[in-house]
């Protein structure tokens, strides 16, 4: 099974791995992408893995850093993941993305 990743979740996995690369080193950014993977492939193993947020939406954090997958399931498609949203920065801010 696959995903979905919105754009503008992409745009915020790439600033945050910008983030950590220019403030703390490439191999913390590094480390914050594998999270990521690890993340994404958890929930396209098994979508129902997150704890529901609301509606359709489940949220699944990133054990070692500060954000959020927000994801609906998709049988067909896999996962659609909407935001890679860091957990103390504006709730709620990709809602309209979903």
């Amino acid at each position: 099974m696959s995903h979905w990743l919105h754009p503008e979740a992409e745009a915020e996995l790439g600033d945050a791995a910008l983030y950590y690369a220019t403030h703390a080193s490439r191999a913390i950014a590094e480390a914050f992408l594998a999270e990521y993977e690890r993340v994404r492939d958890l929930i396209v193993e098994n979508p129902r893995r997150g704890s529901h947020l609301h509606g359709e939406l489940r949220v699944y954090h990133f054990d070692r850093f500060p954000y959020s997958l927000i994801y609906a399931e998709d049988g067909k498609r896999g996962p659609q993941i909407y935001a890679i949203a860091h957990q103390r920065r504006a709730p709620g801010y990709w809602s309209d993305r979903a």
